[in-house]
């Protein structure tokens, strides 16, 4: 049974060995994180390249040698080498995870098919059984949770934080979060203005009681 989870990487050391498609498309899931990454491969491809010329990643010219995790919480074995993707694996210490390209069952964990609205992160993983399953289900719920929600969540983030400074009693404290997670407000054109109604009401229900 997997364990699902969020990490924040920002600051960490995360090692991506290979320099192929393959490691471009996990470099790719990694940018935004504000990690470390650090690719280890002799030849990288053309937007890798890109990526390490304008300082988003960095790229040691060389093939992996085991230093290369040190200090690495993360580590992708995305090789083309089968055998060495299978070394890495051997190399990494009790306290660091590693994914391997090649051999979902061995890896230490698996990046799910996933969406980003802003701070709503949805992911579907199938477990290796079937990546293609994991993209429809993505691509389903693309459609499902569109653009307006980045914004939606902002506010959303920033309701929930007045109502926890301003609202003191339990009842209206819920009565509040329950009502912002409503589809009038994911589709109002001015929620703040509907926000402060919304408390204003719920005030004058608790003072006229």
């Amino acid at each position: 049974m997997n364990y699902p989870i969020t990490l924040r990487l920002a600051g960490k050391k995360v090692v991506v060995a290979g320099g192929g498609k393959v490691a471009e498309r996990k470099v790719s899931g990694l940018l935004g994180t504000n990690a470390r990454i650090v690719v280890i491969s002799p030849d990288i491809t053309d937007e890798l390249n890109r990526l390490a010329s304008n300082g988003m990643i960095e790229w040691q010219k060389k093939s992996f040698s085991t230093e290369d995790i040190n200090g690495a919480l993360l580590i992708f074995a995305a090789t083309n080498d089968h055998q060495l993707n299978q070394y890495i694996k051997t190399t990494t210490s009790d306290q660091q995870l590693v994914t391997i390209a090649d051999d979902p069952a061995g890896s230490d964990f698996h990046v799910p098919s996933h969406i980003q609205r802003g701070r709503l992160s949805i992911a579907v993983s199938t477990g290796g059984a079937s990546p293609t399953l994991a993209k429809k289900i993505r691509e389903q719920l693309e459609l499902q949770f569109d653009d307006r929600f980045e914004d939606y969540l902002e506010f959303l983030y920033s309701a929930r934080q007045r109502i926890l400074q301003e609202v003191k009693d339990p009842s209206r404290k819920g009565r509040l979060v329950t009502a912002i997670v409503s589809e009038q407000f994911l589709n109002s054109q001015n929620r703040e203005a509907d926000f402060s109604l919304l408390m204003q009401e719920i005030n004058d229900t608790k003072n006229d009681v």
